[in-house]
Parts: C-alpha cells; structure tokens; sequence
C-alpha cells in the first residue's frame, strides 16, 4: 500500500524521536554503569596500614568512614573531589593531581589566589597554607561546629600554628610579628572569646579576613589604612558616635589618607612592630620639638608649648592626628610631611563652608593674603570659643578680624571704599557695648559676616547680601524681623524692579548708632530722603521739616507717622495712617488732635493733578497769572526803552547848554554891566519865544 507524503513524514519524525529516546536513555545509564562509589574506595582505604611516601616521609592513607560521613562532604562520592580517578582503573595510580577546591568554591579560591598564602603556592612555598591545611581533608565541618579548626574559639591557634614564635613560618620567613597570639589572647577581643566564650568577638580572620589576606600596603587589604575604619566597623558600628568627641566616624572611610587609623590608638595585637605610613606617639614628637631652640631650615620655631598644648582644646588629640604624613620608619619622620595641618579631617562642615567662602577661594588660588585655619584659630594653643582667653572669644573678634581689616592692613586695601571698618566698629552701639559694656551677646564681625561662610555682600550666599540682611539681623533682634516681613519695604510685599532698603540702609552697617539718639533721628530724614526724594522736599516744606532742620528733634520726623520697622500702605487697615489709626497717630503729639486735624496734607504737592486737582490748578493758574502779567509788562517796557533813551539824550544835551549860557552871561556881566533894556534884549535873543504852532505841529504833538 503506497503511502502519502504526509504519512512518510509522521513515520520519519516518529523514528527520530525513538532515537533521541534511546540516546538520552544511554547517556544517563553509562555513567551509572561505570561510576565508582565510596565502598569501592574504602575496599582499600579502610585499611590503616595504608601509606605513602611523600617528599621523602610516610603519610597514612586510612579514611575514617565514620569521620567522613560526618563531614560536611559526607555525601559526596570520593570522585567528586578526585576527579582525576579512572574508575575502571581499579587500583588507581599513585601519584593523583591535588584535590582542586575551586571546582565547586570557584569564588573563594579566585580571593585566595590572590592573597598572600595563594602567591606563595603559586611560587611553590612548602610552607604555605593551603585550603586542607585550615579546613581539613576528609573531616572538613562546617565552621560554627565544635570540632572545627575554623570554629572562632579555634581560630587564634589555628592561625597561631604557623605565626607563632618558634614555627617554622616565623622563623624562616620575614613575617613581622612579635608574640600575636599571645598578645591578642591578652587583649580585650582575646579576653572576650577565649575566657568568656564570646564568639562574635574579632578573631584573625575578622580582621585580615580568611581567603582574601593581604599586606596592608596593599590598598585593597581589609587592613590597608584606608579600609581599617571599614573593617572595625562590621563590629563597632556606632563608631561615629562613641568617638563624635574625637573624631566623626563616617570621615575614617571618606578621607582615610588623612585621619588616624583606629589601630593607631586601638593596636590590634597590643605590640606591634609593622607601622602604618601614619601614625606615632607624642612622646616621639616631644623628644625633638620640646626644644625652644629647635628652627627649620626657614627659620621658623618648630618649638611645641607642651604646657599650652596641655590646655587647649587638642589635648586628647594625638600629634599624627592633625600631621599625618609622619612616618615612624623613618630617621626624621617629621621630614616627609610635605603639606600643611589639614583641618578637614575631623572639621568637614567648617572646612567645607571656608573652602567655599571669599577666603578659602583666594588660599586656594594659593593668595599670600588669605586666611587660614590657623591664622585665626592659632596651632598648638586653640581654645574653646568660650574660654575669655580664645582668639575666637566674642570680645576678641574685632580686634582679630583687624588684623586683616583694620585701616592700612593687607585686607583692608584690598576693599574699595574701605572707611576704617575697625575703627567706626568700635565707636558704634554694637561695638561700644561689646568692648565697654562686656556684652558678649553683642553682634561682631562673625555674627553677622559669619566664621567659615564669609562672601561678598553681592553674592546671594552672602548672609549681609540684601535679601539676606534681615534675616541675619533677626538672629538678634527677635520680632523686628517678622514686622519687617511684614512691611512694605519688604520683597515678599512689594513686587517691584526697584532696590528695597534693608536694615542696613537706614541703619548703616559699621556705625550703628542708637536710635533715640539726636544725631540718628535728624540723619534718618536724610535716608528715607534717598528713595523718597519728592515725598522728603515736600516734608521739609512743613511747620515739621523746618523745624526739623533747624536742629529739634522733638517734632515728628518720618517714622513717627509711617513707623519704622512695620511701615504699610495707608490702604491697609493696620497701617498707622489708615482712616482708623491716622488720629491716634497724631495724637502720639498732639493730644487734642481731632479727625480734621488728622485730615492735614503733611505731603501736599502741586505736581499731582489727580491727588490734588484743586492745589494743582491753583498754583499752576497763579503761576500763569503772574507770567502773562509780567510777560505784559516787559513788554511794555522793551517797547518803551528806545524813547526813553532818546529822551534822556535830549535832555543830557539841553542841561549842558543851559550851564554854557549861564557861564557866558556870568562873564558879560563882569566885563560890561548892561542896561536893564539890553540885558532884557539878550534874554529874548538867547531864548526867542516859540511861534504859534501849526496845524500840523500840533497833530504831532498830540499823537
């Protein structure tokens, strides 16, 4: 019977699969018909006379079944270790390949490769430890079982085997060490494991760890310096706050290369011979820098106060703490320090706001002028901020911050418009009541440019900066600063492009005077005047403003009306001069002050049509009136002149005629009297009478 194309192919395809089938089947079965298991093993390993030689000595072969099947590989077949047996090899050959713990503890043979123990197999050391040498061959346990070499309470021997004195490590290889297994059974972590059974107590292996052992100039070492903090802390987790005193924990892991490695005081097998690159006792530093006499190449003092050192604020602070590029190792360890005291080691939030500040931008452009830490904190004499002798000490401040700022010093002409900073400080209310009264409350330099933070006034970040003025003299002056919040010359009430004052407009910064003071309450007028021009001029035209500048301070002056700190929009209903409170506000002065009297325009001006229409056209029609007149009258006068002239001509001429006919007459009569008829005759000559006047003559005439 012919079959289809379709059934030819189910047929081929259900060939296949019986072939895969069988296949399958034979690859499982094989290896179950050839494998070797454990009894065929201890046929011969049993026996307890079995040896062999290696490296020249007997070694037994005997396998305890009882031990092995209670190991922590007891039900594993022989061969999954040692793989290299042929199974139908029966004896198998003598010399078998080291069992490799890798195949199944890949990860941990990979760290151990590489440690110090894994290098010196790899250079074929006999006395490096290998994985059976810890752990076992055919007893291998887990690590918290009792018998277990690797159980915490056993570790300080097993370790000890090879780096304790006397063996063969210690004394044929250059370990150093002295006495660690004593020492640290001595120690506290020693005490605590081995007298009191406490096995969450550091062991080696907590420090050095137990696969991953390197040196500790090795920068990846659980002991390198830089991962000392790390490696006591998987311990000491509250490390941050028992040495908060000291030192900020979270720092040991973030600036390691220069902080003190918790071994440094803490030593970790109580003697030690192998010193960090940090690192060493005062004492040693004392020895050389007790010496008044001791100068650098320079010829600076390296001269240390131990009795000033004694009291200051470092006195529990080791020298390698602050200068951390000693090294024990060397003749001169203070030789290798190659840099200066970094500060912020155990001071990151100040060190921070300095770096970040006017001042640590310029030191750190390297600007000879710029401040340091110790510039005003001092070096081995730094007091606590409350100690009255502290360079810091609120009474000190001034004078500290003029040793850069006083008038000629290096800071002060680097400052355009620097008007003796120091000196106007000193004579002003702030100043007067710190250094006369002792007021240590007072506000100085750093309260109000702060410490670390300094900036320049333009800068946003700057606490004197515009924006910021207020809230800064609010640190103080506690109430003022929410009525000002609240006023309308403050940003968060006026939304305006133009320059608001602040506290330091009208107040000034370095010579603030009080503020019931005479000179103060006249000057004040002249501030408000530097923004409210026009409203000033029409003040000063008031019974008020002349009397003001006539030197009274008893009349009222801008703030009496407006206030001071809380001034608001006559609109706003607490404003002191709103329709409610504007009698009362008089009345501050005049007593008897009525609603028409509070109706008087104090700031009445003719320059505001739409405020004052009636003041604006009176004088502006008044004016107008007073320019037409005079506009008329000139030019009458203009017109007039040129005949006046004439006039005047004519007449200057006439009178000299006239005194020339009187001297001529005077003379004849002294020649010649004439007769009374002659004399007559000569007066008509010299004046004939006037003919009767035309018609048209007197036209003229009259026009």
């Amino acid at each position: 019977m012919n079959n289809t194309p379709l059934q030819d192919r189910k047929n081929l395809n259900a060939v296949w699969v019986t072939l895969l089938v069988i296949t399958f089947s034979l690859s499982i079965a094989v290896p179950t018909v050839m494998a070797q298991d454990n009894e065929n093993c201890y046929m011969c390993h049993e026996d307890r006379e079995l040896t062999k030689t290696v490296n020249g000595k007997k070694r037994s072969m005997f396998i305890d079944n009882r031990i092995l099947s209670g190991s922590a590989h007891g039900e594993f077949d022989c061969i999954i270790c040692h793989s290299d047996i042929d199974p139908e090899d029966l004896p198998h050959a003598e010399d078998l390949e080291p069992v490799d713990c890798g195949t199944c503890h890949g990860e941990i043979q990979e760290k151990h490769s590489v440690s110090l123990h894994g290098k010196a197999i790899t250079r074929g050391d006999r006395l490096a430890p290998r994985c059976t040498s810890c752990h076992g061959t055919h007893n291998v346990v887990p690590a918290d079982h009792p018998k277990s070499p690797v159980r915490a309470s056993n570790i300080p021997f097993l370790c000890g085997s090879c780096h304790s004195e006397g063996s063969k490590v210690q004394t044929q290889r250059k370990i150093a060490q002295d006495h660690i297994v004593e020492n640290y059974s001595q120690s506290i972590h020693g005490e605590g494991l081995l007298k009191k059974g406490l096995t969450v107590t550091a062991t080696c292996v907590s420090c050095h760890t137990a696969h991953e052992i390197l040196p500790h100039t090795d920068r990846n070492s659980s002991i390198a310096r830089r991962n000392i903090a790390t490696t006591c802390a998987k311990c000491h987790s509250q490390i941050e706050s028992v040495h908060l005193q000291v030192i900020k924990g979270e720092l040991w892991e973030k600036q390691p290369h220069l902080l003190p490695a918790c071994v440094d005081c803490h030593q970790p097998h109580k003697i030690r011979s192998v010193f960090y690159d940090q690192g060493m006792a005062d004492a040693q530093c004392l020895e050389c820098h007790q010496r008044p006499n001791l100068r650098a190449e320079d010829g600076r003092s390296m001269h240390v106060n131990y009795q000033e050192l004694g009291h200051s604020k470092h006195v529990s602070v080791s020298c390698s703490q602050c200068h951390s590029g000693v090294n024990i190792s060397h003749t001169r360890p203070c030789d290798q320090i190659t840099k200066a005291v970094d500060c912020s080691a155990c001071h990151p939030e100040a060190a921070d706001k300095h770096a970040e500040s006017i001042h640590g931008v310029k030191l750190a452009a390297n600007d000879p002028d710029a401040p340091s830490c110790l510039d005003c904190h001092g070096t081995h004499s730094i007091l606590g901020q409350k100690n009255p002798n502290s360079r810091t000490f609120p009474t000190r401040v001034p004078m500290l911050c003029g040793e850069c700022h006083r008038a000629g010093e290096k800071g002060a002409v680097r400052i355009a418009n620097n008007d003796d900073i120091v000196g106007h400080y000193i004579e002003s209310i702030h100043g007067k009541g710190l250094l006369q009264s002792g007021l240590v409350v007072t506000a100085q330099c750093t309260d109000c440019h702060t410490a670390h933070e300094v900036q320049k006034s333009t800068d946003p970040r700057s606490s004197v900066h515009q924006d910021n003025v207020a809230g800064t003299c609010g640190t103080c002056h506690h109430g003022v600063e929410e009525q000002f919040a609240q006023s309308i010359h403050s940003p968060f009430v006026s939304d305006t492009d133009k320059e608001l004052p602040t506290c330091n407009d009208c107040h000034s910064a370095h010579t603030i005077s009080r503020a019931d003071q005479s000179g103060f309450k006249l000057e004040i007028m002249q501030q408000c005047g530097r923004c409210h021009e026009d409203i000033t001029e029409t003040y000063f035209d008031t019974y008020h403003g002349k009397v003001s500048q006539l030197g009274y301070t008893g009349t009222a002056k801008c703030y009496d009306c407006h206030g001071a700190h809380d001034i608001l929009p006559p609109s706003n209903p607490k404003s002191r001069l709103s329709h409610q409170n504007v009698v009362e506000t008089c009345r501050t002065c005049h007593p008897s002050a009525n609603r028409q009297f509070a109706g008087y325009l104090s700031h009445a001006t003719h320059h505001d049509p739409d405020k004052y229409p009636w003041l604006f056209w009176t004088f502006w029609g008044m004016t107008g009136l007073l320019i037409v007149t005079f506009l008329v009258g000139g030019t009458h006068t203009i017109l007039w002149l040129p005949r006046a002239l004439r006039w005047r001509k004519e007449l200057h001429r006439l009178e000299k005629e006239a005194e020339e006919d009187v001297e001529d007459i005077a003379w004849s009569d002294m020649v010649a009297p004439s007769p009374p008829s002659l004399r007559k005759q000569n007066e008509l000559a010299d004046n004939p009478p006037d003919p009767d006047p035309t018609d048209e003559q007197k036209e003229s005439d009259e026009s």
